[in-house]
């Protein structure tokens, strides 16, 4: 394996681990946006309150987009593998 196929690997790598974390972390972005103005315009300063709708929001989304996210780490590994077979 040369010096740009490794990089080529690498960087399809991080690729992958973009596009699998990104809804998650869109998710958690927004909800956390969301408490934070909710905290602010009411001004509740409850430390838990910013914790569970977080969690909650994220397991969603990991229900919700686990076949897309599975999807895509399928098709890193078929990639990865055609490479392994074809030398």
């Amino acid at each position: 394996m040369t010096g740009a196929e490794t990089l080529d690997v690498a960087r399809d790598a991080i690729w992958t681990i973009v596009v699998v974390s990104a809804p998650l972390m869109v998710i958690g972005l927004v909800v956390g946006v969301v408490v934070s103005l909710f905290q602010a315009l009411t001004q509740i300063q409850e430390q838990t309150l910013i914790f569970v709708p977080k969690i909650l929001a994220i397991f969603l989304t990991l229900l919700l987009a686990l076949p897309f996210m599975a999807d895509s780490m399928h098709g890193y590994m078929m990639r990865i593998s055609s490479r392994i077979i074809g030398g």
